[in-house]
This record gives structure tokens, sequence and C-alpha cells, in this order.
């Protein structure tokens, strides 16, 4: 009954869109004042759209296994809230999640921007409920949630056992609430650019959805980073994996478009740098959803291997790439005005730099995620493009980006010589130094880590100084900076000094090292609702003859039968200790992996202080 309603809901939610297009159209050849209808229509879309979404979520509770979605994507035996999650654990229940909250985000824009010219507001509506009838289609014809199975199991497939997990459970609706504010910026200026509206008060007003996304997309980042950390098993932050990356490429484009927004509400600057990257930052969003969508990648993070999904959005994103490069063509004013220009010694300059650096850092990941499946179409070679190609492209740029980031507040508008000079240079002076130190002590071969360091500490003292004297004035700017230096030392850090042993051990095993020894004490088997644990305990004794014990576990879960590796990760202010193990196929022996991985709390830490960064520049006055 709950999937026959929330089937319904989409029909009727997909006619309300027809419904509000013709109203907007209407209204636009006659914009004396907004017709009462379309608000309270567009909220009446966003309760079909939320409706359908309870019924799924109500089929999940319920074990509907009428429901092909339920049936492929849940099981009796599993817990409620991941029955729940489920509902977006999927490719169907994710783009339903999706549609959600396109059809919240344009009623709340029409709330938000009364203020704003009326065909400005009905002409973004209309953009926006081109992408949402396009959803629409989408789901019904291709990616229904609802659709109905006959005779009806009694048992359904179940969840992949690594996505039960709470981190994986709120990582897609906040990632998702990034990637869809992205569309209202799209539209925005979509509307923005054909009316010759783009203006400082249409920064001011755009600049909230702009960071709002921002904020959305990064917080989604770092709880997918969290939890690929402790539950892949493989200890890392960050494997470039091309799902990774499909939601780092917005990222960058939109942490461009930020500065380039601040500079547009200053002086009215930069017009086409923030039209196309208004553009660009949806269609990365776009392109992300086609590839992990279509199955193109390979990744645990992938739901669906179906080329007529896949061609459907791929058809539909050339459709809107069309229709904005058709708009920034045809009515994109690109006069330029003499007094609005800048001088090489100025703040407008600092930040143009950094938006190319910023680009160059895009093309990389796009690159390196897209390379493979071309040669792949190409030749039928498969390769996988790894950290050493990222490391190696981008940490050289890194360096002059620092040093345009550390400079480049230091600087005013229009033109200006560098303030606080004597700062400047002790504050260099002191990061060369330290960093110097750093590289002799620890014997760092490479000069161009050591080169790194040196600016990375520059920006860290800068910004920090900067944070502490100024305190409110530029507080976003300071803050954000600041836990981006921090970032990046806890990157380079944790590289250095972590430490890593792989070894295969037996109940009463002990391994032996030159720092540590561990001992395997023994194996606990537990019996769960949904799966079968088994806890192995290890003993750990370093060279001082300091202890501690070490948990880590194994689950085999029922429906699907997969077993799947639980890290145990002991955390302090400055260390994780990291262990997991692994059985090995038609051996007595599990295989062991401990790794001491110092400043991860610190890389967690640092993301947590460049978003507040980005709320003191949304919320304040």
């Amino acid at each position: 009954m709950a999937s026959l309603i929330g089937f319904n809901a989409l029909i009727f939610g997909a006619c309300s869109s027809l419904v509000i297009g013709f109203f907007s159209v209407i209204n636009f050849r006659n914009p004396k004042k907004l017709d009462k209808k379309i608000i309270p229509l567009t909220f009446l879309q966003f309760i079909f759209v939320f409706v359908s979404f309870l019924g799924l979520i109500i089929s999940f509770i319920a074990s509907d296994f009428s429901n092909e979605t339920v049936f492929n994507n849940s099981h009796t035996t599993k817990p409620l809230f991941y029955k729940i999650s489920g509902t977006w654990g999927n490719h169907e229940g994710s783009l339903l999640l999706w549609l959600l909250v396109l059809t919240l985000f344009i009623f709340l824009f029409l709330l938000k921007s009364r203020e704003q010219k009326l065909e400005y507001r009905l002409l973004t509506l209309l953009f926006q409920q081109i992408i949402i009838i396009g959803f629409f289609v989408f789901l019904l014809k291709t990616s229904s949630p609802f659709n109905y199975i006959y005779p009806i199991p009694d048992e359904g497939l179940g969840l992949n056992p690594i996505l039960q997990d709470p981190a994986l459970a709120i990582h897609p609706p906040v990632l998702y609430l990034g990637y869809v504010g992205t569309s209202i910026i799209f539209s925005s200026a979509l509307s923005a650019m054909s009316l010759n509206y783009i203006s400082k008060e249409w920064a001011k007003h755009i600049k909230v959805w702009v960071f709002t996304s921002w904020i959305f997309l990064t917080l989604g980042i770092l709880l997918g980073s969290i939890w690929a950390y402790y539950e892949l098993g493989w200890g890392g932050f960050w494997f470039w994996d091309p799902v990774e990356n499909v939601s780092l490429m917005p990222w960058f484009a939109l942490t461009t478009l930020i500065h380039c927004i601040l500079v547009l509400e200053k002086r009215l600057l930069l017009k086409s740098w923030v039209i196309i990257l208004s553009i660009t930052t949806f269609t990365l969003s776009m392109s992300g959803t086609f590839l992990v969508r279509s199955g193109i990648l390979n990744s645990v993070h992938t739901f669906a291997n179906d080329p007529e999904r896949g061609l459907f959005i791929l058809i539909f994103l050339f459709s809107l790439i069309f229709l904005s490069l058709f708009i920034f063509f045809f009515f994109h004013n690109r006069e330029t005005v003499y007094q609005n220009s800048f001088s090489l010694l100025s703040k407008e300059t600092s930040i143009l730099i950094n938006n190319w650096f910023m680009m160059y850092f895009l093309s990389v990941v796009l690159v390196g995620t897209l390379y493979p499946i071309f040669l792949d179409v190409i030749s039928s070679e498969k390769i996988s493009v790894g950290p050493p190609f990222y490391h190696k492209l981008i940490v050289p740029f890194l360096i002059p980006f620092l040093l345009a980031m550390t400079i480049g507040p230091k600087l005013k508008w229009i033109k200006s010589g560098l303030s606080n000079k004597i700062n400047l240079i002790i504050f260099f002076i002191i990061s060369l130094s330290l960093s110097i130190f750093i590289v002799v002590n620890l014997e760092i071969k490479f000069l161009l880590n050591s080169i790194l360091i040196a600016f990375i500490f520059y920006l860290f003292f800068i910004s920090l100084s900067d944070l502490l004297v100024k305190r409110l004035n530029n507080l976003a700017q300071n803050m954000a900076h600041l836990g981006f230096s921090l970032f990046l030392l806890s990157i380079i850090f944790n590289s250095i000094f972590s430490n890593e042993v792989i070894t295969n051990l037996k109940v009463g095993d002990t391994f032996q090292s030159e720092k540590f020894k561990i001992h395997f004490e023994n194996l606990e088997q537990k019996k769960e609702k949904n799966f079968e644990s088994f806890i192995g305990k290890f003993i750990i004794e370093n060279t001082t003859g300091d202890t501690e014990i070490m948990m880590p576990e194994l689950r085999i879960y029922n429906q699907p039968n997969i077993a799947t590796s639980e890290a145990f990760i002991k955390t302090n202010i400055f260390t994780d200790k990291f262990m997991t193990m692994n059985l090995v196929q038609n051996k007595e022996y599990l295989n062991i992996r401990y790794q001491i991985k110092p400043f991860m709390l610190w890389i967690w830490l640092s993301i947590l202080m460049i978003v507040s960064g980005g709320l003191i520049s949304l919320f304040k006055k």
C-alpha cells in the first residue's frame, strides 16, 4: 500500500511540474506581480515528492518485498536504522532523495528571494523545473523505486554490509544537499545572465546558496572520508578513488566560485568567471551522477550498472550544457569598464591567480578520473590511476598556490602595497627555519617536501596571527585559511610519522619488530541479529614495556553472505592506533594489519575548522 501511494505521489509531483512551468511562462509574460498560485504549487510539489519518499521508507520498514527496490536492498533481520538508511543506499532511492532536495530548494529559493526582480525569480523557477522534470522522467522511465514483484518473495537480498554504517547512512543526504544546491546556483546564473542581472545585488543574494552548497558538500566529503578510514580497513583518509574524486571536483569549482562571488559583490568584477563556475559546479555534480549511476566507475560506492540509465543521464546532461552555453554566448554581456580594472598587486589579482591554480587541480583530478575510462573504451586496456599520479602533478603547484593564499589577504582592493611587511618577513624566516629543523631531524630526502612544509607553516602562522590580532575582522577567511593550513600539516606529518606492520598470525602466535611486539591472545565468537562476529584480542607491547589491548573484528553477514573486517581504532589527540584482521582463504591463520597513524584527529578537526569559516560567512550580518 505504501509503495502504491508513493508511486502515485511521484506521478502527481511530475504533473505539478508541468503546471508550475505553465504558470511561470504565463506569469513571465505579464510580470506585474507574482501569481499567488506559484509558491503554493511549488510547496505542493515538494509535498508530493516527500509523500513518495515517505512511502518508500515505510516499505523498507515493513519489509515489503513486493517492492523490487526493497527486495534488492533489505532483509527482515536488518536493524531498523539500516532499513531506513537503505532507502537512499541504492540507485533508485538515492535519486528520489535527490529529487526531494531539488523540490525543497526551489521552494526555499522562492521564499528567500522576495526582494529580487520578479522576472529573475520566475525564470530561475522555470530553469529549475526543467531539471526537476528531467529527474521525474528518469525516475518514472528507467529507475522507478516502486516496481512491483510477483510472486512476492519471502526474503530480500539484503544491503551490502559495508554500507550498513552510521556515517554512510547520513553521508548521502548531506552530500546531496551540497550537490543539489549547485542546481539553484546554475538556474539562478542562467536566469540572471538572460536578464542581464549579473550585479552586486545578485552576487549578495546568490552568495547564500553558494556557501550553503559548499558547506554541505564539504561535510559530505568529510563523512565519506571518515567512513572510508575505519570501514574499508586500509587506514587511509583519501585513496583518490574515482567516486571520491567525483565529489572533490565540484568542491574545487565551488571553492573557486566563493572567492569570485566575493570579488563580484565588492567590485563587480569576474562576471564571466562567476557564470562559468556556476555552470561548471552543477555540470560536475551531474557528471558525477552519470559516472556513478551508469556503472562506468568500478567502486564500492557505485550502485547501478545499467547502460540505459547512463545514456539517459548523459543525454540530459548534454542538453543542460547546450542550453547553458547557448545562453552564455547569446545573452551574456561581456563589456568591460576601464575603471573596474585592477593592478598586478591587488587582492583581485591574488584571487584570480588562485582561481587558475584551483582550475589546474580540478583538471588533474578530472583527467585522472576519466583517462582510464577513455583508454578502456579506445583500446580495451584497463589501468588505474593511483595516488602517485596526483601527488606528482599537484604537490609542486601547491607551493605557489600557498604563497598567493598567504600574501593575498594582506593586499587591498584595486591597487595596494603589502601591509605588515615586517611580520611577513619574520614569519617566513620562522617557517623556513622550522621546516629546515624538521627536515634535518627527520632526514627527509626530498627538497620539494621541505619547501612545501615551509610554505604550509607560513600560511599557518600568518592566518593564526591574523585570527588572534584582528579577532572579528575577516574572521571567516582567517578561520578557513588556518583550517586549510592545519589540514595540509596534518597530512604531511601523517605521511612522515606513520608506521605499519602486516603479518599473518594464529591464536597464541607473537610477532616481534624493532618497535613493538604483537601477541594474538584469543578469538571470541558472538552471534548478532544479522551477522556472526569474531573478535580477536591482541596485546601490543612497545620498547618501553607499555602494553595496550586491540580488539579488531570479523563479521560474517547472513544476507548477503559476505565477510567484512571491522577496524579497531584507539584515538588520542595526537595518534590513532589502527588494527584490522582478515581471513586468508584455506588457511588457519589471519592476516593482521597494525598501523600507527599520527594526527588523524587533526585532519577531521581542520576540515571542521574550514567549514566553520563558511558558516561564519553565511550567518554574519
